[in-house]
């Protein structure tokens, strides 16, 4: 058993050098950028000698159980040989006897030396084993109750007395259908705001709304259903640009594709690819450029036909011109949704019903953008200098 320590070594080292190939195949224009490939290929080849050590060090320890094994039956076969001659000069034992003896003890020892490899193999997995087990025995924190709300009857959110990580006691309303803009600098909250809304997390203290409820009391199914989240990571899949959109409704008609991608203002850059709609995407979507993924993942969200609709910096990648059009699809065609838009650019918000600023995890003001010209610093400083570089 000394070896299963030893195993348990190599593959947390192997987790080390599948970390370092992925790190580089994910960002090897920037290895490139950087002329850093000799370090890599150091860092590479030292993961690799650890394995080798390690794994060197653990066969050395498994090498010596074919020999004691086979010592075993060797050294059984010679003792049964000698008792035997013996007994068959003392006339109480047969040749023929003596070698059906052998014969049964031969298949004995090799059984035997099988369930040693059997051993073996268990010794290595076992390491393998234990590491998916801890997996699969994991509990998740976020489960729905027993008896669970079944159906969220609006898109309004409520956030009462929330206190999260970072945040301080967070009180926010807002009505369903309402648009609601959130601007902030980098790591004052924003993301982690709107996640709470879909349980991906829950607060420490306070009590998130969606529809007048405690998110808690909702089955997870129903919440999620009816709370789209563009997050700011556009992930696509491998296959059809149709598959992809199917994610949000799986039996959802061409004819409500295409309405789905005219309101994200993806229609048209489909439509002119050879392939359309079957056209098939690379993994994660490499073959679109970064607007062109982010304004399918806003169509596939759609798909849902949320009461809800997050959009987490989504927009950050099209252009001026195209984000205004996929605002005013939205305030013109889906009305009835409750829209929180996170953005950098004040553009985004602007025409919003109310814009929130977040500061260090508080909220800062709350208004429109008339008044927080006029009562909020932060805004006004962001709005300056953006349309300062704008000129």
């Amino acid at each position: 058993m000394r070896v299963h320590p030893t195993f348990e070594r190599v593959f947390k080292t192997y987790d080390r050098l599948n970390r370092v190939v992925r790190e580089n195949l994910r960002g090897i224009r920037v290895v490139k950028s950087f002329v850093r490939e000799e370090d890599e290929i150091s860092k590479f080849r030292g993961v690799s000698s650890e394995i080798y050590d390690q794994f060197t060090k653990a066969e050395r320890l498994l090498a010596l159980n074919s020999p004691m094994m086979q010592s075993a039956v060797f050294t059984c076969i010679l003792l049964i040989s000698w008792f035997g001659a013996k007994t068959i000069v003392a006339g109480s034992m047969t040749t023929g006897e003596l070698m059906s003896l052998l014969s049964y003890t031969n298949q004995i020892l090799m059984s035997l030396m099988m369930l040693s490899m059997v051993f073996v193999m268990i010794i290595m997995s076992r390491a393998s084993a234990e590491r998916v087990v801890e997996v699969l025995d994991e509990i998740s924190d976020i489960a729905a109750p027993a008896l669970s709300v079944a159906e969220v009857p609006d898109g309004s959110v409520a956030f009462e007395g929330v206190k999260w990580r970072c945040f301080e006691k967070i009180d926010l309303k807002i009505d369903s259908g309402e648009t609601i803009g959130i601007l902030g600098g980098t790591g004052s909250g924003k993301s982690t705001l709107v996640e709470l809304i879909p349980r991906l997390y829950d607060p420490n203290e306070g009590v998130v709304k969606v529809g007048g409820r405690d998110v808690r009391e909702y089955d997870l199914k129903v919440l999620r259903d009816a709370v789209a989240v563009v997050l700011q990571k556009n992930t696509l899949f491998s296959g059809t640009i149709k598959d992809n959109l199917r994610w949000g409704d799986e039996n959802a008609t061409e004819e409500e594709m295409r309405r789905v991608c005219r309101l994200a203002q993806a229609d048209g850059f489909i439509s002119a690819m050879p392939d359309g709609y079957d056209t098939r995407l690379e993994q994660g979507g490499s073959n679109l450029s970064g607007g062109q993924r982010q304004r399918l993942c806003i169509a596939r969200a759609l798909m849902k036909k949320p009461k809800v609709l997050i959009l987490d910096d989504s927009t950050s990648a099209v252009d001026t011109a195209t984000d205004a059009a996929i605002r005013r699809a939205f305030r013109e065609e889906i009305p009835g949704v409750t829209k929180l838009i996170i953005a950098q650019r004040v553009t985004s918000v602007m025409e919003a019903d109310r814009i929130v600023v977040l500061d260090d995890g508080r909220i800062e003001s709350v208004g429109t953008h008339d008044e927080l010209m006029e009562k909020s610093r932060i805004y006004r400083e962001i709005y300056n200098l953006q349309m300062k570089e704008a000129v």
